[in-house]
């Protein structure tokens, strides 16, 4: 029988009622006292990490838990993550860039209610990823109501209902029915995972709005090391009738060594700069990059992974464009 390890750091399927509202505060070991059906299943041990609301988990946070991963991986089959969904999607794509080619299951769940209350999507949510992290699927995923989601291109995408999470622009890797396992891709994998435990959290993220004033800009390329932007439909700038429009701004800061890179808001399918003018011309100036089909939560985190291992540009750059894990299918760049 697998030996799998539960991790907790807290979240809604952890929480209790208090005065103030839920707040997280039953352990990995409580949450196992929900589920006793998982012995038939696998061997659980349990490790409590953190106990946190996910609004809460900071990118120190994702570095504690690749170092819990790395410590614990020899002994373990496979991994159980316990989280809150608001941030989880941010921290299924972190881990997939620190922890790189992992031929075992590294699993992330939550719930949209806690695992006391009556009306619960936490037993069988729990109880799936515990069958996912027994299973030979390697690598991170996200497993919730009934879906196993690759790491990269999980996105909470409803606030209240079960069906919380989607896999943007990516298939599902996998579904469970009725306690079973049916999986449809499988990840490519290591004969060794490889860990990194260095981030730079320098990354800052703009939502564009009409009439976004591009002071906006100058503020966050001055204190970060990266920007992206999330722009309209396929992506582009305005071109307001300022002395200075949002391109002059971008460009300036890039030839000062800052990365900007232009995503979409739309959802699903993506961007492409070279369609309408305002985007046409960014496709030309070094240092600006262009998302294509990543999630946002992806694009933070492959930034603050590669800036936490280079300070060159082109290198900077080319590790953008490189796929990982599934995070990027179509960019129209040339690769080496």
């Amino acid at each position: 029988m697998k030996r799998v390890l539960l991790i907790g750091t807290g979240g809604t399927i952890a929480s209790q009622v208090t005065e103030d509202g839920l707040a997280p505060e039953l352990t990995s070991r409580q949450l196992l006292e929900h589920i006793p059906a998982i012995s038939g299943i696998c061997r659980v041990e349990s490790l409590q990490l953190l106990n946190l609301d996910s609004t809460d988990i900071a990118p120190r946070h994702w570095l504690r838990m690749v170092r819990c991963l790395k410590n614990h991986y020899d002994e373990y089959d496979g991994f159980v993550i316990t989280h809150g969904t608001d941030t989880m999607a941010y921290t299924a794509a972190a881990l997939s860039y620190l922890v790189q080619g992992s031929p075992k299951p590294i699993v992330l769940t939550g719930a949209q209610k806690p695992i006391g209350f009556d009306t619960t999507d936490s037993k069988v949510n729990l109880t799936d990823a515990f069958r996912v992290a027994s299973s030979d699927m390697p690598g991170i995923s996200l497993v919730f109501n009934s879906k196993v989601i690759l790491g990269t291109r999980a996105q909470k995408t409803r606030s209240h209902s079960f069906a919380a999470f989607s896999s943007i622009n990516y298939p599902l890797l996998g579904v469970l029915r009725e306690g079973v396992l049916l999986p449809y891709i499988r990840q490519s994998y290591t004969e060794r995972p490889t860990f990194y435990e260095q981030l730079n959290t320098k990354v800052a993220l703009l939502k564009l709005i009409p009439g976004t004033d591009r002071a906006l800009l100058n503020f966050l390329l001055e204190r970060n090391d990266a920007l992206i932007i999330e722009s309209f439909g396929v992506g582009g700038l305005p071109r307001y009738n300022h002395r200075e429009d949002f391109f002059e701004v971008v460009r300036r800061w890039v030839e000062r060594g800052r990365l900007v890179v232009l995503t979409t808001q739309v959802q699903n399918e993506g961007s492409d700069l070279g369609v309408y003018h305002v985007g046409h011309r960014l496709k030309q100036t070094p240092g600006v990059l262009e998302a294509y089909d990543m999630t946002t939560e992806a694009a933070v985190a492959k930034l603050m992974w590669i800036l936490g291992l280079t300070a060159d540009r082109a290198e900077a750059e080319r590790l953008f464009y490189a796929p990982v894990a599934g995070d990027l299918l179509w960019p129209a760049v040339p690769q080496e």
